[in-house]
């Protein structure tokens, strides 16, 4: 039996920016990425601490150190720049894999969205 549990978590990141013309995804720059072992395409959880909206999309890198955080088309229409978000991955793995198992938890600066 698989169990799905937190693999990833990207913990208070600000929004800064909304592009609803673009065809869709979360930009997350790549340094954060790597720090969190998050991959391109992979399946994102965002949770948007200022107005409670919860959705799902697919994370692309965005340019390292430019703390970047930008939610693109339709998701766009659902955060404000200066928002708060967590980002969240899951992965499935058996109950055994899951007791030693133990997930990338980042807290990057809450002012620029780094890991200085």
């Amino acid at each position: 039996m698989l169990i799905t549990v937190v693999k990833s978590k990207i913990h208070r990141v600000k929004v800064t920016g909304a592009d609803l013309n673009y065809i869709g995804s979360i930009t997350i720059d790549e340094d954060l990425m790597d720090a969190a072992n998050i991959v391109e395409g992979e399946k994102v959880q965002i949770v948007n601490n200022n107005n409670g909206n919860r959705l799902e999309t697919y994370a692309i890198p965005g340019p390292r150190g430019s703390g970047e955080i930008t939610l693109n088309g339709a998701a766009a229409r659902l955060v404000a720049v200066g928002d708060v978000l967590i980002l969240i991955c899951y992965a499935q793995m058996t109950l055994e894999e899951a007791r030693d198992f133990k997930p990338s938890l980042l807290f990057p600066n809450e002012k620029d969205n780094t890991l200085t």
